[in-house]
């Protein structure tokens, strides 16, 4: 079975991000960069599928700029065997990665499609569910479980109630949640050794997609900062306070 497992380049999630003076976008200079945390579950699982035997070639991708490799380099080092970078300026929208994606799988014909529930830094939550509605997949989104029995893939999701298990027909696509797995780290020999392993570099003309831009971005704001607490004397002061000033209760 080949895996294919996207990955997107985000801000470390360690770091605190800021706005730029202008308000025009995030200050993203001299700012460590690494795996989105999502994608990153998605890599592990992968890699653990090739571990019991399941997965017989782990294929990543990203889509973006020439700094993408950076982060398909570190998945290499966790275990994938060979690396695909969709090289996009700018920052392509959920729907034109998908278009993208669906390319990729057109061409590696992967068994199983793994990607992370969603970015740290848009959080739309929407290219997984994409990509399956383009490539007329089954989907398990917010996976926190993934077990392989023969054609079938049976994915545990966390939804409102608690747990739904799904039994899909594979090919398939799953997001990963947090609960799925927790990454490992790459060790230095891994590091070393994910520098010799194939990277291939294709366009979107290549895989037959026009990446046009549907939504501007017009300013990045931070949240407002919350003024300062103070102190009560007593019960009845924190009443009088909630109802006559935050008006909270009545």
């Amino acid at each position: 079975m080949k895996a294919l497992v996207a990955v997107k380049r985000v801000v470390d999630y360690n770091v605190k991000v800021r706005a730029k003076s202008d308000g025009s976008d995030v200050e993203l200079n001299n700012v460590k960069m690494a795996i989105n945390p999502f994608c990153e579950i998605a890599v592990e699982e992968a890699v653990r599928l090739k571990e019991a035997g399941t997965v017989s070639e782990i294929v990543v991708v990203s889509v973006g700029d020439k700094s993408c490799q950076e982060q398909i380099r570190t998945a290499l080092a966790l275990g994938a065997d060979r690396g695909i970078h969709v090289e996009v300026d700018g920052r392509p929208e959920p729907l034109e990665i998908a278009k993208l994606l669906k390319g990729v799988v057109a061409r590696e014909e992967p068994q199983l499609v793994i990607m992370g529930k969603q970015s740290i830094d848009g959080d739309n939550n929407q290219t997984g569910q994409m990509l399956a509605a383009l490539t007329g997949m089954p989907q398990g989104t917010f996976a926190s479980e993934i077990k392989v029995d023969g054609d079938k893939l049976h994915v545990t999701r966390e939804v409102d109630g608690g747990l739904q298990t799904l039994a899909l027909t594979l090919p398939a696509v799953v997001t990963t949640d947090l609960r799925l797995n927790e990454p490992r780290y790459a060790s230095l020999p891994n590091i070393m050794k994910a520098k010799k392993k194939p990277l291939d570099v294709v366009s979107p003309d290549e895989l037959s997609v026009a990446v046009t831009s549907h939504v501007t971005q017009l300013s990045v704001a931070p949240p407002p900062e919350r003024s300062a607490g103070i102190k009560v004397e007593d019960v009845a002061q924190l009443v009088d306070k909630l109802k006559n000033e935050a008006k909270v209760i009545s």
